[in-house]
């Protein structure tokens, strides 16, 4: 919001100061005598009142200059410094399995995935995320944005078995990391989920772990289920490459919790700086002044008017 002020409003006393000299401290001038100065005086009379008018805008104008008016606009300039997040989620056929949710048996693993990761896409307000769906096969179903809601209803449209049966954790890694590296995002995080262990993968590990210590990307990997389902070995050897951390989930509560430590590890960091902005005003009144001067000495001059 614009706010009006003076920057020397001290000015504006030299007003006063101005009025109080014509009252008390008038101007000597010399005495002629006319004949008819009755009808002489009349005459001049319309003229000085103009004469004292211009004097005295063209004063105040040239204080109002002294006292530069200033209009003042301040506001926040907010720096996001967000991250760029890869979602890596398992949609094999074993995420159809049920009971993950003590509190809704009938949701499968992949129903309470896909309620926890929303959850968990909403509260990233200044991140860039994509989804990755693996099973079989991994594809990119979201590329990286920030359109939350577009990626929200993405989430919604995938189901178990849409790329498959099996599981390609690694394969799955290699197209998570392809896109992480050409980012330029200062911060990139990409987090694994899956209930299985890796059985359709074209990439060793071997390779993709070299893949992966080599990256400046942070891995987090997820092991749902029980610890018979997933290779927990296998997820961690995977975390501390990606210099990350292995979580492991054995029902609902868990899995949001372990979300819930992922958004507090890599909070977004803003940064607020105040920006003010000064529009000096003087130039108007001061070209007002200089009118008022001209035609006072046009006036004084033309007329004759001492």
């Amino acid at each position: 919001m614009s706010r009006f002020s003076f920057e020397h409003p001290w000015a504006l006393g030299l007003i006063l100061l101005f009025w109080i000299c014509s009252r008390y401290c008038p101007a000597r001038t010399q005495a002629i005598y006319f004949p008819h100065v009755r009808r002489l005086l009349s005459v001049h009379a319309h003229r000085s009142r103009w004469l004292e008018i211009l004097k005295w805008i063209g004063i105040v104008s040239l204080l109002l200059a002294l006292a530069s008016p200033v209009l003042t606009d301040e506001y926040k300039q907010i720096n996001k410094q967000g991250r760029d997040i890869m979602l890596i989620i398992d949609s094999s056929d074993s995420m159809r399995q049920r009971g993950f949710d003590p509190t809704d048996p009938l949701k499968s693993k992949f129903d309470v995935v896909k309620e926890v990761v929303s959850d968990f896409i909403d509260k990233r307000k200044n991140d860039r995320i994509g989804l990755i769906n693996f099973a079989s096969v991994a594809f990119v179903a979201s590329p990286l944005t920030f359109e939350k809601k577009f990626l929200r209803q993405i989430l919604a449209m995938q189901e178990p078995g849409i790329a498959g049966k099996r599981t390609a954790i690694n394969d799955a890694l290699l197209q998570t990391y392809n896109i992480l590296n050409k980012s330029d995002a200062k911060s990139k995080i990409a987090i694994l989920l899956t209930d299985g262990i890796d059985n359709a993968s074209r990439i060793s590990f071997d390779e993709i772990r070299r893949l992966i210590s080599d990256s400046d990307v942070k891995l987090y990997t997820i092991g749902i289920g029980s610890y018979r389902d997933f290779d927990a070995p296998y997820l961690k050897a995977l975390a501390q490459a990606g210099h990350g951390k292995f979580f492991a989930a054995s029902n609902r509560q868990t899995l949001q919790k372990i979300y819930e430590a992922i958004d507090r590890l890599e909070t977004s960091k803003l940064k607020s700086k105040k920006i003010v902005q000064h529009d000096y005003l003087y130039i108007y009144p001061l070209f007002v002044a200089i009118l008022a001067l001209l035609f006072f000495i046009y006036l004084r001059t033309a007329k004759g008017v001492e």
